[in-house]
């Protein structure tokens, strides 16, 4: 049995894409189902567990083969095993925030996809199709296509990086936005390629298109600690402030009032 903290329960051909990272291992997985060996899809009979989807930032435990099909330029998927899903507990959004990596770009380049040529000429442990970004900013769009709708996402990342007009593919996030929830907070976003999908006049290789397929949200509570890291505050020195300050020995004793002023003097603070 692997155990993975999911970031994706995303939309895929009618079914589902999951995927999360193994904080044993550090690294993304991606579990896919053999019953379909064109994508490999997650059928709700396999990932629904006690009746419940696999919700963002559940620790999972997921029975996996060793190894599983790349579909020509994947590096993360895993087969998976028979056996039953478990969920273990939750995650705080904030033990994610370390495996936000600092790559030059967003999934390989500046472009809103990646080609299959490109990625099968990495060497295989590089053909990265899963990254989670730290988005500072993120507004969201709204497309009407006959009787439906489509999402679109744009965001800018800590470090300055941009997607633009990514479709959000997180369902969750999706009935979200649909009941007029908008973002306020900096969200930890994660990015997947999607397979090889080629409008009708697209000229040039096969595209694999950067998707939003995972939405969390920081709360105010989460970016004190973001903020603290900042400027290089420890456990301790967050505490002692606390006390001084509030009389109380942790941010979840606070009151929103309490949060908003620690926050904001944090906030005004220079970084290390």
């Amino acid at each position: 049995m692997t155990q993975i903290v999911c970031l994706a329960n995303s939309w895929k051909h009618g079914e589902r894409c999951i995927a999360g990272i193994d904080k044993n291992q550090k690294k993304w997985i991606r579990p896919v189902c053999s019953l379909y060996p064109q994508n490999g899809r997650v059928p709700k009979e396999i990932r629904l567990i006690q009746a419940r989807e696999p919700a963002l930032l559940d620790i999972l435990e997921i029975p996996l083969e060793k190894d599983g099909p790349d579909y020509g330029f994947e590096s993360e998927n895993i087969t998976i095993a028979s056996g039953t899903w478990k969920r273990l507990g939750k995650v705080p959004p904030t033990d994610l925030l370390e495996y936000c990596q600092n790559y030059d770009n967003i999934l390989h380049n500046s472009e809103k996809y990646v080609t299959v040529p490109f990625l099968k000429s990495l060497p295989f442990p590089e053909r990265r199709t899963l990254e989670l970004v730290y988005a500072t900013k993120f507004i969201v769009r709204c497309i009407h296509k006959g009787e439906g709708t489509k999402w679109k996402g744009s965001f800018i990342t800590d470090t300055g990086l941009q997607l633009t007009d990514a479709s959000i593919t997180d369902p969750v996030f999706v009935k979200k936005l649909e009941l007029s929830y908008r973002a306020q907070n900096p969200c930890l976003i994660t990015v997947s390629l999607s397979l090889p999908h080629r409008f009708h006049d697209w000229e040039g290789d096969d595209p694999c298109w950067k998707l939003i397929a995972g939405v969390v949200e920081l709360s105010d509570s989460d970016l004190i600690l973001v903020e603290m890291k900042r400027v290089g505050w420890n456990i301790e020195q967050g505490r002692c402030y606390l006390k001084s300050n509030y009389q109380k020995s942790s941010r979840q004793q606070l009151n929103q009032n309490e949060i908003t002023n620690f926050l904001n003097h944090l906030k005004s603070l220079p970084g290390i």
